[in-house]
């Protein structure tokens, strides 16, 4: 199903188990169901081929930033909201807000085969502003308390499994161990532009 929001030049699809996607008066909401999540354990674990979580993804042009306040509706461990990036089956990443586990965590995974999976810093509340970034091969990670004042995570790229320029990006909801939750993102933005500076909070 294509999935058209005014704030974005590109139209969006849905991926994976069906996230119950609306959009209205500017908030777009999702639903992660029970166990629904997308991670490659590091420790050697198999991947269960059915592992996913409802995502809702567009293929933008040249540089960009996707700029979302994300509030999840949190009720178990690990439950999050998450602006997504996908290059490959096995490369992709994701900045969530998560409950990691008991106090609400930006959070971040790059998958290149296998996952990472890295905490950054507590939120008071259920909300926060995220942003995710490309220039040519290189994708960046930004959080903010407040959408003014942003903060840097993350800076990496996912191009060993194809060219950063065909990458879908978007959102996604998740609950890893959880019976599901609902995710809302509002005051979404878009610009073709690369932050002017990653650390100097622009």
């Amino acid at each position: 199903m294509d999935v058209e929001l005014p704030e974005l030049p590109f139209p969006l699809r849905t991926y994976g188990p069906d996230g119950n996607w609306s959009y209205e008066d500017g908030v777009l909401t999702g639903w992660a169901g029970a166990r629904q999540d997308r991670f490659v354990p590091p420790t050697g674990e198999a991947l269960d081929p059915a592992a996913d979580a409802p995502r809702l993804l567009g293929a933008p042009e040249g540089d960009f930033q996707l700029i979302a306040r994300v509030t999840v509706g949190f009720a178990a461990s690990f439950d999050a909201g998450v602006l997504y990036v996908h290059v490959g089956e096995r490369a992709w990443a994701k900045l969530c807000l998560e409950y990691s586990p008991d106090v609400p965590t930006v959070c971040t995974v790059v998958t290149r085969g296998h996952s990472d999976d890295a905490n950054s810093f507590t939120v008071e509340g259920s909300s926060v502003w995220l942003r995710i970034s490309r220039t040519g091969r290189a994708f960046a990670f930004h959080a903010s308390r407040d959408g003014e004042h942003w903060t840097f995570v993350r800076l990496f790229t996912l191009a060993d499994e194809g060219p950063a320029s065909a990458a879908l990006v978007g959102f996604m909801a998740q609950s890893p161990v959880g019976e599901g939750c609902v995710v809302t993102f509002d005051h979404l933005a878009y610009r073709d532009s690369w932050p002017q500076g990653l650390r100097d909070g622009s």
